[in-house]
């Protein structure tokens, strides 16, 4: 019998700008994907993202390198205000990007109907776990590749992996993102933008610190106040989903929704590889160049050993962490909270 074959997984990565891009292609990123300065990405803050100039520039730097571009296009447009994320599909396929990642139907539509040929993925924010829904969005809108929220384990993602038409792609590291992807409803709540529409969670405009006269320091967002750390403790950027909060049937603050902690699979690498997934993502287009170069770097070197048959040897990442917390979450078990 001869052994499994095994395919050497896409390493894709973020950048949420023209350095970082360069970093994360330097580093050995297979893919990188990045978003325009407007609201069709969900990473919509000031000093992040991509001009049309510096977009195309930035492809061209990629390609050299032997590295594709993908593009983030997977916010929600307003009920008849879609000329911004029509605009950006033109752009991008005028660019020669290798693949637009969508999650809104109509953007879907429209990419297909007018560039047939273009390659589209399926972002994390439809939200689509199922077998049944990813089938319906690559008979629909011949999507080539879904992102699988981050609520399945490894053996589900094998099951999904062997019934479905296209390419799976998983989160390896990064932000845990385990609100309801594609529906959070938390940041409109409190500032009125939309993580899903808007692109922006937790805009730095609506962020607020407060210092009491024992140092003790009160971040909130809006008039929400959402955490109070001592002046011994390291704040954390101020999120409705990751702050603590007083309920009535708790005596002392808690994280109500979900801690802060960032997602780990180092130790799942092998499992993951194994499975078939197709494509392993890196989370944090908000985060720095050093961060990017640091990051990129040690998962290139750990999927590599996997692929030469050896243990995975991951730098410590625990330091880049969120909290300076990991979890490998659902991923390793669905009793995991």
């Amino acid at each position: 019998m001869h052994p499994k074959k095994i395919i050497p997984p896409e390493l894709v990565c973020p950048a949420g700008t023209p350095a970082s891009l360069r970093a994360a292609v330097d580093a050995g990123a297979d893919a990188v994907y990045c978003g325009f300065q407007n609201a069709t990405n969900a990473r919509n803050f000031p000093g992040l993202n991509f001009t049309f100039e510096e977009l195309q520039n930035s492809i061209a730097y990629a390609h050299n390198h032997g590295t594709k571009v993908l593009l983030a296009a997977n916010t929600f447009p307003p009920a008849g205000k879609t000329d911004l994320w029509k605009q950006a599909i033109d752009n991008a396929v005028c660019l020669g990007i290798d693949a637009i990642i969508v999650a809104d139907i109509g953007v879907a539509v429209y990419a297909q109907n007018k560039y047939p040929d273009q390659r589209l993925h399926l972002s994390v924010q439809a939200g689509a776990p199922s077998i049944e829904a990813i089938k319906y969005y690559c008979e629909e809108f011949n999507i080539k590749r879904v992102v699988l929220p981050r609520i399945l384990t490894i053996p589900e993602i094998k099951q999904i992996k062997e019934e479905i038409p296209c390419e799976i792609e998983c989160f390896i590291f990064g932000n845990h993102g385990l609100m309801a992807e594609g529906r959070c409803s938390l940041t409109n709540y409190t500032t009125g933008l939309s993580t899903n529409m808007d692109g922006v969670c937790s805009p730095a405009s609506h962020v607020k610190y407060e210092e009491d006269e024992n140092k003790n320091l009160t971040t909130k967002l809006g008039e929400f106040t959402i955490d109070q750390f001592s002046c011994s403790q390291n704040p954390g950027y101020p999120t409705i989903c990751k702050g603590r909060y007083l309920v009535p049937h708790r005596q002392d603050a808690y994280y109500a929704f979900e801690e802060p902690i960032s997602l780990n699979l180092a130790n799942l690498l092998p499992d993951l590889i194994e499975a078939g997934v197709h494509a392993l993502k890196i989370e944090g287009r908000q985060r720095s160049r050093a961060y990017i170069k640091a990051v990129v770097s040690s998962w290139r070197s750990a999927i590599d050993d996997v692929l030469e048959g050896k243990p995975p040897h991951i730098s410590d990442l625990l330091a880049l962490t969120e909290g300076n917390k990991q979890t490998e979450g659902a991923y390793a078990s669905k009793r995991w909270r």
